[in-house]
């Protein structure tokens, strides 16, 4: 029962991570187009326009939080101890519990500042104080480019949860050796 329950957490872990890698993409496709746009209207059409800069600043903020998230599903984020992956057991679980308290002494208070501000007030943080905000040269509210934090720290959370359960019920596939 836990195990098959481990299994669907990583499932949900893995379909967040495909939509997360299509959000990456679509956002590196994005920063291309503006930065291209840009450099074709600033030196061929001598007339560059002011939204170009920004939105390529913007689509790669989006970019790099997906792309963040999809690397630690993928196991590619960095790590101090890599051997540690190979253990199993007891020990393994040990170490991946230390793991993941790690993550979330990194993680939560970051989720955290993202929705509350002083005195626990959803107006002063992160999201709250972006939601009045408009990106300087494009006529859009802020949150849609600073949601990128908050999105890409709880798959973070979504895929720690998935990784541990999978690890705790003796599931979690041995790691691919790579060649030095």
């Amino acid at each position: 029962m836990i195990g098959k329950a481990a299994r669907g957490l990583d499932r949900v872990s893995a379909a967040l991570n495909t939509i997360a890698l299509w959000g990456a993409v679509l956002a590196v496709l994005v920063m291309v187009y503006a930065a291209g746009w840009q450099v074709i209207a600033r030196y061929l059409l001598s007339d560059p326009p002011i939204w170009t800069e920004e939105m390529a600043r913007r689509a790669m903020v989006w970019a790099g939080m997906l792309g963040a998230s999809a690397a630690f599903r993928a196991g590619a984020d960095p790590v101090l101890f890599p051997a540690m992956a190979a253990v199993r057991g007891a020990a393994g679980g040990a170490l991946a519990a230390i793991r993941a308290l790690g993550v979330l002494i990194f993680v939560v208070p970051v989720l955290w500042y993202c929705l509350f501000g002083p005195n626990m007030s959803l107006s002063r943080g992160f999201l709250g104080r972006s939601l009045g905000r408009s990106a300087e040269m494009l006529d859009i509210p802020m949150i849609w480019f600073t949601a990128a934090v908050p999105v890409a720290f709880a798959l973070i959370l979504v895929h720690l949860a998935a990784r541990l359960a999978l690890q705790m019920t003796g599931q979690l596939p041995a790691p691919a050796r790579t060649a030095p």
